[in-house]
Protein backbone atom coordinates (compact mmCIF):
# COMPACT_ATOMS: atom_id res chain seq x y z
CA UNK A 1 0.00 0.00 0.00
CA UNK A 2 1.60 3.58 -0.91
CA UNK A 3 2.40 5.78 2.04
CA UNK A 4 -0.25 7.98 1.34
CA UNK A 5 -2.73 5.34 1.25
CA UNK A 6 -1.61 4.60 4.49
CA UNK A 7 -1.84 8.02 6.08
CA UNK A 8 -5.62 8.41 4.72
CA UNK A 9 -6.56 5.06 6.10
CA UNK A 10 -5.30 6.15 9.32
CA UNK A 11 -7.12 8.64 9.09
CA UNK A 12 -10.51 7.24 8.70
CA UNK A 13 -9.62 4.94 11.53
CA UNK A 14 -9.35 8.02 13.82
CA UNK A 15 -12.31 9.87 12.39
CA UNK A 16 -14.21 6.18 13.03
CA UNK A 17 -12.96 5.80 16.67
CA UNK A 18 -14.12 9.87 17.42
CA UNK A 19 -17.42 9.30 15.78
CA UNK A 20 -18.08 5.66 18.22
CA UNK A 21 -16.87 7.04 21.27
CA UNK A 22 -19.14 10.31 22.30
CA UNK A 23 -22.88 10.17 23.34
CA UNK A 24 -25.17 9.25 20.85
CA UNK A 25 -22.60 8.29 18.58
CA UNK A 26 -21.66 12.31 18.11
CA UNK A 27 -17.87 13.08 18.43
CA UNK A 28 -16.70 15.36 20.59
CA UNK A 29 -15.44 18.74 20.08
CA UNK A 30 -11.69 18.30 20.94
CA UNK A 31 -11.84 14.63 18.74
CA UNK A 32 -13.22 17.45 15.92
CA UNK A 33 -10.36 19.22 16.54
CA UNK A 34 -7.71 16.79 16.71
CA UNK A 35 -8.86 15.37 13.12
CA UNK A 36 -9.47 18.81 11.49
CA UNK A 37 -5.75 19.90 12.71
CA UNK A 38 -4.08 16.58 11.40
CA UNK A 39 -6.15 17.34 8.24
CA UNK A 40 -4.58 20.40 8.07
CA UNK A 41 -1.22 19.26 8.15
CA UNK A 42 -1.48 16.55 5.88
CA UNK A 43 -2.97 18.39 3.01
CA UNK A 44 -0.09 20.86 3.30
CA UNK A 45 3.01 18.80 3.56
CA UNK A 46 1.50 16.85 0.89
CA UNK A 47 1.52 20.38 -0.70
CA UNK A 48 4.95 21.11 -0.11
CA UNK A 49 6.16 18.24 -1.44
CA UNK A 50 4.01 19.02 -4.70
CA UNK A 51 5.79 22.28 -4.89
CA UNK A 52 9.22 20.44 -4.59
CA UNK A 53 8.79 18.16 -6.89
CA UNK A 54 7.37 20.93 -9.98
CA UNK A 55 10.56 23.05 -8.90
CA UNK A 56 13.20 20.80 -9.06
CA UNK A 57 12.09 18.14 -11.96
CA UNK A 58 14.58 18.49 -14.92
CA UNK A 59 13.22 21.25 -17.11
CA UNK A 60 11.11 22.79 -14.53
CA UNK A 61 11.90 26.67 -13.52
CA UNK A 62 15.33 25.84 -12.02
CA UNK A 63 16.69 24.41 -15.40
CA UNK A 64 16.15 28.18 -17.21
CA UNK A 65 19.61 29.28 -18.52
CA UNK A 66 18.25 31.93 -21.41
CA UNK A 67 15.57 33.69 -22.77
CA UNK A 68 15.97 35.17 -26.28
CA UNK A 69 13.78 38.17 -27.88
CA UNK A 70 13.43 37.66 -31.79
CA UNK A 71 12.23 40.04 -34.06
CA UNK A 72 11.67 39.41 -37.40
CA UNK A 73 14.64 37.54 -39.77
CA UNK A 74 17.02 35.22 -39.73
CA UNK A 75 19.03 34.08 -36.33
CA UNK A 76 21.75 31.46 -36.07
CA UNK A 77 21.75 29.58 -33.11
CA UNK A 78 24.71 27.40 -30.90
CA UNK A 79 27.48 27.05 -28.26
CA UNK A 80 29.79 28.78 -31.08
CA UNK A 81 30.35 32.18 -30.34
CA UNK A 82 29.84 33.95 -33.58
CA UNK A 83 25.88 32.64 -33.44
CA UNK A 84 23.30 35.37 -32.91
CA UNK A 85 22.03 33.60 -30.38
CA UNK A 86 25.01 31.45 -28.38
CA UNK A 87 24.06 28.92 -26.14
CA UNK A 88 25.88 27.53 -22.92
CA UNK A 89 26.87 23.67 -23.96
CA UNK A 90 25.50 21.32 -27.05
CA UNK A 91 26.37 21.27 -30.67
CA UNK A 92 28.20 24.48 -31.78
CA UNK A 93 25.74 25.49 -34.49
CA UNK A 94 21.81 24.19 -34.29
CA UNK A 95 20.93 25.85 -37.44
CA UNK A 96 19.22 28.69 -37.74
CA UNK A 97 15.60 30.70 -36.93
CA UNK A 98 13.41 32.44 -38.92
CA UNK A 99 10.78 34.78 -38.07
CA UNK A 100 8.58 36.51 -40.64
CA UNK A 101 6.48 39.39 -40.60
CA UNK A 102 3.35 37.96 -39.65
CA UNK A 103 5.37 36.25 -36.33
CA UNK A 104 5.46 33.02 -38.01
CA UNK A 105 8.26 31.06 -36.65
CA UNK A 106 10.93 28.33 -39.12
CA UNK A 107 13.13 26.58 -37.56
CA UNK A 108 16.23 25.28 -40.35
CA UNK A 109 18.25 22.37 -38.34
CA UNK A 110 22.08 22.50 -39.90
CA UNK A 111 23.36 19.51 -41.19
CA UNK A 112 24.56 16.99 -38.29
CA UNK A 113 23.09 19.24 -35.33
CA UNK A 114 21.19 15.92 -34.15
CA UNK A 115 18.30 18.50 -33.51
CA UNK A 116 15.08 16.44 -32.76
CA UNK A 117 11.22 16.77 -32.25
CA UNK A 118 9.32 14.43 -30.06
CA UNK A 119 12.70 12.00 -30.25
CA UNK A 120 12.65 12.31 -34.10
CA UNK A 121 15.61 14.19 -35.71
CA UNK A 122 14.07 17.52 -37.85
CA UNK A 123 15.63 19.18 -40.91
CA UNK A 124 12.71 21.97 -41.25
CA UNK A 125 9.98 22.78 -38.64
CA UNK A 126 7.67 25.60 -38.04
CA UNK A 127 7.50 26.26 -34.06
CA UNK A 128 4.41 26.81 -32.67
CA UNK A 129 3.45 28.97 -29.24
CA UNK A 130 1.10 26.38 -27.90
CA UNK A 131 -1.09 23.17 -29.58
CA UNK A 132 -2.51 20.43 -27.63
CA UNK A 133 0.84 19.57 -25.82
CA UNK A 134 2.04 22.59 -25.48
CA UNK A 135 4.57 24.78 -27.23
CA UNK A 136 7.41 23.37 -30.23
CA UNK A 137 10.17 21.59 -28.53
CA UNK A 138 13.02 21.28 -29.85
CA UNK A 139 16.18 19.21 -28.38
CA UNK A 140 19.94 18.42 -28.63
CA UNK A 141 22.56 17.51 -26.18
CA UNK A 142 19.32 17.24 -23.27
CA UNK A 143 18.82 20.95 -23.74
CA UNK A 144 15.20 22.43 -24.77
CA UNK A 145 14.47 25.46 -26.70
CA UNK A 146 10.97 26.85 -27.30
CA UNK A 147 8.50 29.88 -27.91
CA UNK A 148 7.38 31.88 -25.64
CA UNK A 149 5.28 35.31 -25.41
CA UNK A 150 6.28 37.47 -22.55
CA UNK A 151 4.36 40.37 -22.32
CA UNK A 152 3.33 40.16 -26.24
CA UNK A 153 7.05 39.80 -27.12
CA UNK A 154 8.18 36.80 -29.10
CA UNK A 155 11.06 35.31 -27.56
CA UNK A 156 13.22 31.48 -27.39
CA UNK A 157 12.97 30.10 -24.19
CA UNK A 158 16.03 27.84 -23.29
CA UNK A 159 16.10 25.16 -20.53
CA UNK A 160 18.81 22.68 -19.51
CA UNK A 161 18.73 19.62 -16.68
CA UNK A 162 22.42 20.83 -15.67
CA UNK A 163 21.74 24.72 -15.44
CA UNK A 164 23.48 26.01 -12.08
CA UNK A 165 20.27 27.24 -10.28
CA UNK A 166 19.19 24.02 -10.67
CA UNK A 167 22.26 21.72 -9.84
CA UNK A 168 23.19 24.10 -6.94
CA UNK A 169 19.14 23.90 -5.20
CA UNK A 170 19.70 24.53 -1.79
CA UNK A 171 16.18 23.45 -1.00
CA UNK A 172 13.17 25.75 0.69
CA UNK A 173 12.13 27.24 3.63
CA UNK A 174 9.04 27.58 5.60
CA UNK A 175 7.52 29.14 8.13
CA UNK A 176 5.49 26.74 10.93
CA UNK A 177 2.38 25.74 9.31
CA UNK A 178 -0.23 28.13 11.16
CA UNK A 179 -4.24 27.05 11.08
CA UNK A 180 -4.76 30.81 11.93
CA UNK A 181 -3.22 31.97 7.66
CA UNK A 182 -6.07 29.40 6.66
CA UNK A 183 -9.01 32.42 6.12
CA UNK A 184 -12.30 32.00 4.60
CA UNK A 185 -12.72 35.08 2.57
CA UNK A 186 -15.83 36.97 1.31
CA UNK A 187 -15.24 37.43 -2.39
CA UNK A 188 -16.28 40.71 -4.50
CA UNK A 189 -16.67 40.10 -7.74
CA UNK A 190 -16.28 42.58 -10.78
CA UNK A 191 -18.25 43.18 -13.66
CA UNK A 192 -17.66 40.78 -16.65
CA UNK A 193 -14.78 41.87 -18.73
CA UNK A 194 -12.49 43.51 -15.76
CA UNK A 195 -8.82 43.35 -16.15
CA UNK A 196 -5.78 44.34 -13.68
CA UNK A 197 -2.65 45.96 -14.97
CA UNK A 198 0.00 43.68 -13.70
CA UNK A 199 3.81 44.61 -14.18
CA UNK A 200 6.22 42.10 -14.41
CA UNK A 201 9.80 42.49 -13.83
CA UNK A 202 10.80 43.44 -17.74
CA UNK A 203 9.10 46.36 -17.09
CA UNK A 204 6.22 45.10 -19.19
CA UNK A 205 2.37 46.12 -17.71
CA UNK A 206 -0.35 43.34 -19.07
CA UNK A 207 -4.25 43.94 -18.61
CA UNK A 208 -5.01 40.36 -16.64
CA UNK A 209 -8.22 39.33 -16.48
CA UNK A 210 -9.48 40.20 -12.93
CA UNK A 211 -12.84 38.64 -12.28
CA UNK A 212 -13.27 40.24 -8.63
CA UNK A 213 -11.08 40.43 -5.16
CA UNK A 214 -11.47 39.02 -1.74
CA UNK A 215 -12.22 40.76 1.25
CA UNK A 216 -11.10 39.18 5.36
CA UNK A 217 -10.02 40.70 8.66
CA UNK A 218 -6.77 40.49 10.81
CA UNK A 219 -6.07 41.50 13.63
CA UNK A 220 -8.56 44.64 13.37
CA UNK A 221 -8.04 45.46 9.57
CA UNK A 222 -9.66 45.08 7.07
CA UNK A 223 -7.88 43.41 4.16
CA UNK A 224 -8.18 43.09 0.53
CA UNK A 225 -6.85 41.18 -2.55
CA UNK A 226 -7.70 41.41 -6.18
CA UNK A 227 -7.64 38.47 -7.90
CA UNK A 228 -6.13 37.48 -11.66
CA UNK A 229 -7.86 34.28 -13.28
CA UNK A 230 -5.72 31.53 -14.51
CA UNK A 231 -5.94 28.36 -15.65
CA UNK A 232 -10.27 28.43 -13.90
CA UNK A 233 -8.56 29.02 -10.20
CA UNK A 234 -8.09 32.41 -8.59
CA UNK A 235 -4.44 33.93 -8.60
CA UNK A 236 -3.30 36.50 -6.27
CA UNK A 237 0.20 37.87 -6.20
CA UNK A 238 0.91 40.07 -2.99
CA UNK A 239 3.73 41.68 -0.97
CA UNK A 240 3.45 41.92 2.75
CA UNK A 241 5.74 43.20 5.95
CA UNK A 242 7.82 39.92 5.26
CA UNK A 243 8.49 41.05 1.77
CA UNK A 244 12.04 42.07 1.59
CA UNK A 245 12.90 40.82 4.96
CA UNK A 246 12.27 37.43 5.45
CA UNK A 247 10.30 36.44 2.37
CA UNK A 248 11.47 36.89 -1.25
CA UNK A 249 11.28 40.40 -1.44
CA UNK A 250 9.62 40.85 -5.11
CA UNK A 251 5.96 39.42 -3.56
CA UNK A 252 4.94 35.75 -3.28
CA UNK A 253 1.99 34.19 -5.63
CA UNK A 254 -1.24 31.98 -3.45
CA UNK A 255 -3.75 30.28 -5.72
CA UNK A 256 -7.77 29.25 -4.36
CA UNK A 257 -10.26 27.85 -5.56
CA UNK A 258 -13.08 29.75 -7.59
CA UNK A 259 -15.50 31.28 -5.21
CA UNK A 260 -18.03 28.71 -3.83
CA UNK A 261 -21.47 31.29 -2.88
CA UNK A 262 -19.07 34.16 -2.59
CA UNK A 263 -16.63 32.55 -0.83
CA UNK A 264 -12.90 31.59 -1.03
CA UNK A 265 -10.95 29.59 1.35
CA UNK A 266 -7.50 31.29 1.34
CA UNK A 267 -4.58 28.79 2.33
CA UNK A 268 -1.37 31.38 2.71
CA UNK A 269 0.27 28.36 4.47
CA UNK A 270 0.64 27.56 0.36
CA UNK A 271 2.17 30.75 -0.58
CA UNK A 272 5.13 30.48 -2.23
CA UNK A 273 8.02 32.31 -3.83
CA UNK A 274 7.83 33.14 -7.84
CA UNK A 275 10.53 31.37 -10.61
CA UNK A 276 12.41 34.61 -10.36
CA UNK A 277 13.31 34.15 -6.72
CA UNK A 278 15.76 31.19 -8.05
CA UNK A 279 16.34 32.23 -11.52
CA UNK A 280 16.99 35.32 -13.47
CA UNK A 281 15.90 34.27 -16.79
CA UNK A 282 11.82 34.39 -15.89
CA UNK A 283 9.23 37.00 -16.65
CA UNK A 284 7.44 36.66 -12.80
CA UNK A 285 4.47 39.43 -12.84
CA UNK A 286 4.66 41.82 -9.75
CA UNK A 287 1.90 42.66 -6.65
CA UNK A 288 -0.25 44.97 -7.83
CA UNK A 289 -0.70 47.99 -5.97
CA UNK A 290 -3.76 47.37 -4.09
CA UNK A 291 -2.09 44.00 -3.34
CA UNK A 292 0.45 45.13 -0.58
CA UNK A 293 -0.62 44.23 2.98
CA UNK A 294 0.06 46.00 5.79
CA UNK A 295 0.82 43.01 7.65
CA UNK A 296 3.65 40.19 8.28
CA UNK A 297 2.37 37.29 6.66
CA UNK A 298 4.55 34.49 8.37
CA UNK A 299 2.93 31.87 6.56
CA UNK A 300 4.00 29.97 3.64
CA UNK A 301 7.50 29.44 1.75
CA UNK A 302 10.11 31.81 3.15
CA UNK A 303 13.17 33.54 1.63
CA UNK A 304 15.37 31.41 -0.51
CA UNK A 305 18.67 30.63 1.00
CA UNK A 306 20.60 29.61 -2.15
CA UNK A 307 21.98 32.26 -4.76
CA UNK A 308 19.55 34.59 -5.88
CA UNK A 309 17.19 34.91 -8.90
CA UNK A 310 16.18 38.34 -9.65
CA UNK A 311 17.31 41.35 -7.47
CA UNK A 312 15.24 40.48 -4.14
CA UNK A 313 14.83 44.12 -3.07
CA UNK A 314 11.68 44.57 -1.22
CA UNK A 315 8.82 45.03 -3.13
CA UNK A 316 7.32 49.09 -3.71
CA UNK A 317 5.23 49.85 -0.08
CA UNK A 318 6.02 46.55 2.07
Amino acid sequence: MAAYECRWMALFVLVLLAVGCGPNDTPSDDANRKVDAMNFEQINMEWRERRLERLIEPYGWLSLTGLYMLDVGRHTIGSASSNDIVLARGPANWGRIEVDEDQGVWFEAAAGAGVTLDGQVVDRVRLELDDESGPTTLEADRIRIHLVLPGGQLGLRVRDPEAAPRARFAGLAYYPLDSGWHIEAEFEPHPPGTTLPVANVMGQVIDEPNPGRVRFERDGQVITLEAVLEDERLFFIFADRTSGRETYGLGRFLYADLPDDNRVLLDFNQAYNPPCAFNTFTTCPLPPAGNRMDEWVRAGERAYAGPPGIQQARAPGS
